[in-house]
């Protein structure tokens, strides 16, 4: 019986070997038929972004054309995940607009990234980001694919370089597979092409053999928190060798690793906006509340806004927006510091609700004047002051006053009327040529006219267009920022040490009242005795405490006073240089008759457009002021009987500047 048993056992050993044998055999038959598939470089688009990628390390191919300035790009040599991939590739010198093969590798977030204008690419500035990349240079390294059990063996595109794991990165080691799951599953460690066994290994082959390593994995799913998963196909794809596929946003299967961003919670991933830099203004909306309006057109205007709001990109670098709505009286819904960029702005308008009442715009232009518009509402200063005011039809008050006041504080304002008076219901109109009478110019620049409601939207481009034209914003310019304002000081040897820094402590109260920048108001100053010197052009300091401290260190020169010269010398020093958009103002202060002639120089300055206001004191000549003064010389020339006094001229002086330049012609 005992023997029985053994030749038994002996011959299911024997039959197992042999199964075994045939086995192995098999397998290797098998493996010698099989060619392993090649794989290319996936192809992107110039618009995609390197935090559309998930993988920390990867190669694409860029397509040709990525030099286009469309294709935004921030940082220097360190870029922010925020810019175009190919666009930062051709920035650093990597690849010229042909395109091309790169390695780029993801690295730390800044806390500022720099722009600079690099082999036909200019990128941007932008604040802190929360992550980077850099590129690592052109490659043309292809990669294998392991095979995968089950599966028909198919050339397959690769369309993105291997990812590294986090098990790399933190240099653990992974576990092992059982020796059964080995013999099931594993399959050889792929290589780079070229690649000796010796070199160090960039890539992860463990993102190739996690969905294979895992018990029950299927190949033909992705897991998308699994980085191997994203160079899993479905089972049976069939693609063939050398085919370039290109990644499209919103993919059910995520063949390239790339995620897009709205399947994933990332919206601390979009970069506050900051503005478009080339529509710098401040911008008010006056919308109409009225009970006439109907609740229906009301969300008409209010998508009229959103429109706006998305066309303008919003931003605290950019423009600024808020609303104010007007029944029989204005309120203001949001000012402009309350919402930074377009999408909170969107989210604000849609919770606007009807006020009712009338449509008193002319109440509402009023309320903007004097309380939207300040800083602690968020007016920037520089920034112009822009106010659109729709109205249904036409306004139940009058806007002519308020407008005019309006203009003067720098405001400017644009009209759009819809559904205006018909020829019957002009009777009862309020105030005939309402638009003309508050609009900042009567050229047509600042006025719309739409026939339907449901024909608005066709207004948002063209509204852009013209508030974003800050050159045309004629009414921005305020007498306190618009002018190159020059001064001619006397230093001759009667004026006296100490009353020379009288003279430029008056110069300087003077400076304060005026906006200081490069843009706005400029200031320059020359001293004259017999002879003349520019103390500082108007291109030498651009902020007030700069120029307060300029005037300060004017030093006293005595000697003669030849006012006539100082004159010319003004007008070829200063005011030749003075920017054709800027009143010219010159300040003559002098406390003597001039040793030369002053006629010809005063007519020269007047002919060239210079508004020359003459200060004279002590011993100044009344007749001789006039003279030099812009006509009418009541206006233009002052006399002071001390120095000490001259401090009591300057708001005078001020009020008749701004007199004189609200008084100009509106078109």
């Amino acid at each position: 019986m005992g023997m029985v048993v053994l030749t038994m056992k002996a011959s299911v050993i024997e039959m197992f070997l042999v199964l075994l044998v045939t086995g192995i055999h098999s397998n290797k038959e098998m493996a010698k038929k099989i060619k392993r598939p090649k794989f290319t470089v996936p192809q992107i688009n110039c618009d995609v972004k390197a935090g559309k990628i998930i993988n920390p390390e990867f190669i694409v191919k860029c397509p040709a054309g990525c030099q286009d300035p469309k294709y935004h790009v921030y940082g220097t040599d360190i870029y922010a995940s925020y810019s175009s991939v190919c666009g930062a590739a051709v920035h650093s010198g990597v690849l010229d607009n042909s395109g091309g093969k790169i390695l780029v590798r993801k690295v730390a977030g800044q806390s500022g990234y720099k722009g600079s204008y690099s082999n036909g690419v200019q990128s941007l500035s932008l604040p802190r980001w929360r992550e980077s990349f850099i590129i690592l240079g052109e490659t043309t390294k292809a990669y294998y694919l392991p095979f995968l059990p089950g599966t028909t063996i198919q050339p397959v595109t690769l369309i993105q370089g291997l990812a590294v794991t986090a098990a790399e990165d933190s240099h653990s080691t992974l576990p092992k597979p059982s020796p059964s799951e080995a013999s099931a599953t594993s399959s050889p460690r792929p290589r780079p092409v070229g690649h000796g066994s010796g070199e160090t290994d960039l890539w992860s082959t463990t993102s190739y053999a996690s969905g294979q390593n895992s018990p029950g994995a299927n190949p033909g799913i992705q897991r998308p928190d699994s980085a191997g998963a994203a160079f899993q196909k479905p089972v049976g794809a069939d693609v063939s060798l050398g085919e370039m596929e290109l990644w499209k946003p919103g993919s059910a299967l995520l063949d390239a690793g790339f995620v897009p961003k709205e399947e994933l919670s990332t919206q601390s991933l979009e970069p506050v906006s900051q503005g478009d830099p080339n529509c710098r203004i401040d911008l008010s909306f006056l919308i109409d509340g009225s009970s006439s309006i109907g609740r229906r057109r009301f969300r008409i205007q209010k998508q009229f806004l959103t429109d706006v709001a998305q066309a303008l990109d919003i931003g605290p670098a950019g423009p600024l927006m808020g609303v104010v709505q007007y029944g029989d009286n204005p309120a203001t819904q949001f000012s402009l510091k309350t919402h930074m960029n377009s999408r909170d702005l969107k989210a604000a308008i849609e919770k606007i609700t009807q006020r009712g009442g009338l449509s008193n715009a002319g109440r509402a232009i009023s309320f903007v004047t004097k309380n939207f518009f300040s800083k602690v509402n968020g007016n920037r200063g520089g920034a112009p002051n822009v106010a659109v005011v729709l109205v249904d039809g036409w306004p139940t008050d009058k806007v002519e006053e308020a407008s005019r006041l309006a203009r003067e504080s720098g405001i400017n304002i644009f009209f759009i009327t819809i559904e205006g008076a018909v020829e019957n219901e002009k009777q009862y109109v309020v105030e005939p040529n309402f638009a003309n009478k508050a609009v900042c110019r009567t050229n047509g620049f600042y006025s719309f006219n739409v026939q339907s409601w449901f024909g608005l939207h066709k207004t948002v481009q063209p509204l852009v267009k013209r508030v974003c034209d800050t050159d045309r914003l004629a009414c921005s310019k305020t007498c306190f920022n618009s002018a190159d304002l020059g001064f001619v000081i006397d230093g001759s040897s009667s004026v006296g040490t100490g009353n020379f820094r009288t003279v430029l402590q008056f110069v300087a109260n003077l400076s304060k009242e005026f906006e200081i920048s490069e843009t706005d108001t400029r200031i320059g100053a020359v001293q004259y005795t017999y002879e003349q010197r520019l103390e500082f052009g108007f291109d030498k300091y651009n902020t007030k405490p700069d120029i307060l401290n300029a005037i300060k260190r004017v030093g006293y020169w005595s000697g003669g006073t030849s006012t006539g010269a100082a004159i010319n010398y003004a007008l070829e020093q200063l005011f030749k240089k003075s920017k054709p958009n800027k009143r010219k103002l010159m300040i003559l202060i002098t406390d003597g008759r001039s040793y030369d002639d002053v006629r010809i120089p005063a007519m020269a300055a007047h002919h060239k457009g210079v508004i020359t206001y003459a200060i004279g004191v002590a011993w100044a000549a009344q007749d001789e002021l006039e003279v030099i003064a812009t006509y009418p010389a009541k206006d233009h020339s002052f006399f002071v009987d001390e120095f000490d006094n001259l401090y009591k001229f300057v708001p005078r002086i001020i009020q008749n500047i701004c007199t004189e330049f609200n008084s100009q012609p509106r078109n």
